[in-house]
């Protein structure tokens, strides 16, 4: 057996990591506009420099999750790094917004490799009663990268240009790879030797392909024909992983564990209902409160600044309480700060706006590391990747119904005109009905994170031996 690894070396690593994907994703979202108009995009093609990351991201995180387990969470990781870097090299690179996006699909699978497995190198690297306070931080670092992102990606978007934001993250993404391969040892996989169920990794992939796209274009009868089809494949899936004797994605962490099927009904419905918040008001305090860029990655740090501070108190606090409590308690100050957020206009005070994004931010980290923690306490070692995964599919595909919702609202209310042309009262408009139904589906996740039970008492883990 190889030696353990050192854990601070270990949390250094996937803290990084924790910190890189949100950087680049809120330092992007910032530099949107200016991208819009440098490259000619309306504002649906506009969206899908987001959606494409989050689509490929979501169909491959539990596949490669489980390839992490049976193969290797270190290799996985490390090339997870690599895909990731070079796609941000090209990303800076672009001159359409084609190749863009195919080259953020990319990114996204790269990105599925390095979150789908760095949340189980760490709690493999550390005792049982430290879960809550080191995940906080490993959260943490997630809020502090969406802290400094839309702040440097505002400077970078109005000093250099946008390009400069890949280019930042390619940077990190070297740093990761020398740290990991350097200090981090390979552990022996705990699902070592089981075979990897590439059928259900189809099946599965074209159930959420179908699913997701279908939804990015409704209201199309295209769109409602690729969401049935969706369906109809996760079905099959569902099946079919029933009858497996090493399936892909063990059907029992749902039917038998409540706790992990909570939390991870939880985590879908929380994260479609805050991801488009930062996107909606940047473009609400850039073309329509007329403020630059970096003004806006400014204002836009309140929320994640909350959520680093209160984060590890969160988590920390998740190891002697109920998650179920105080996961529930941020959910209603979310759905709280949403609808206060309904009430914008041309004349909204830039501190009312502060003072939502700072409400949602709390809500946000009472939710966000107490319901990792429930989730994954919940199963045993040799399921960490997976079920690290499967959370991570929650939040991706959460966030991608997030931009599902943005983008039919936008089809319906803007068309497909290019961004320039649109009036800022029916981008007011659409903006308000997106915050309506954020607001409405969060309200509907208390219910969902309320129930999933207590987690400080015999669980229903799933056990070792299939």
């Amino acid at each position: 057996m190889m030696p353990k690894n050192n854990p601070f070396v270990v949390l250094l690593a996937t803290t990084l990591s924790a910190f890189l994907t949100p950087f680049m994703g809120s330092a992007l979202n910032v530099a949107l506009p200016v991208m819009a108009s440098q490259l000619s995009m309306s504002a649906l093609t506009l969206s899908w420099v987001a959606s494409a990351f989050l689509l490929t991201a979501s169909i491959s995180l539990v596949p490669l999750g489980r390839i992490a387990d049976i193969y290797g969470r270190r290799k996985v990781f490390i090339y997870g790094a690599f895909v990731f870097s070079i796609s941000s090299a090209l990303c800076a690179a672009a001159t359409s917004p084609l190749f863009l996006i195919v080259m953020r699909a990319l990114q996204g699978t790269g990105g599925a490799m390095i979150f789908g497995t760095g949340t189980a190198m760490l709690l493999s690297a550390y005792p049982a009663v430290e879960r809550g306070r080191i995940l906080g931080i490993n959260v943490a670092a997630v809020y502090i990268g969406l802290t400094a992102g839309p702040f440097i990606g505002g400077l970078l978007t109005s000093h250099l240009g946008w390009r400069y934001i890949f280019l930042l993250t390619f940077f990190f993404g070297g740093l990761l790879i020398a740290l990991t391969i350097t200090m981090i040892k390979e552990e022996t996989p705990r699902a070592a030797g089981e075979k990897f169920d590439w059928g259900g990794s189809l099946i599965y992939a074209i159930a959420l392909f179908a699913l997701m796209y279908g939804l990015s274009l409704l209201p199309s009868w295209r769109g409602w024909s690729l969401a049935l089809l969706g369906l109809i494949f996760l079905s099959a899936f569902i099946r079919q992983q029933i009858k497996r004797t090493h399936p892909l994605l063990d059907i029992r962490l749902f039917t038998q564990n409540r706790v992990f099927a909570f939390s991870n009904l939880a985590a879908l419905i929380n994260y479609c209902a805050t991801f488009a918040v930062t996107i909606l008001l940047s473009l609400y305090l850039q073309q329509i409160a007329k403020l630059s860029a970096a003004a806006t990655g400014i204002i836009l740090i309140a929320e994640p600044v909350v959520q680093a501070v209160f984060s590890p108190l969160a988590g920390r606090l998740s190891d002697r309480r109920e998650p179920q409590i105080i996961s529930s308690a941020g959910m209603a100050l979310t759905a709280v700060g949403l609808l206060l957020l309904f009430f914008i206009n041309q004349a909204t005070n830039i501190y009312y706006i502060i003072f939502c994004l700072s409400l949602i931010g709390l809500g946000f980290a009472l939710f966000s590391s107490p319901n990792v923690n429930a989730a994954m306490s919940s199963v045993n070692n040799k399921y960490y990747g997976v079920a690290s995964a499967t959370l991570g599919t929650m939040r991706l595909t959460g966030q991608m119904f997030s931009m599902a919702i943005t983008m039919l609202v936008f089809s319906i209310v803007l068309g497909d005109k290019p961004f320039v042309e649109i009036s800022n009262q029916l981008l007011l408009q659409s903006i308000k009905i997106i915050l309506i139904i954020l607001a409405i589906l969060c309200t509907a996740g208390i219910f969902a994170s309320a129930a999933r039970g207590k987690m400080h008492r015999p669980n229903s883990a799933i056990p070792e031996n299939n």
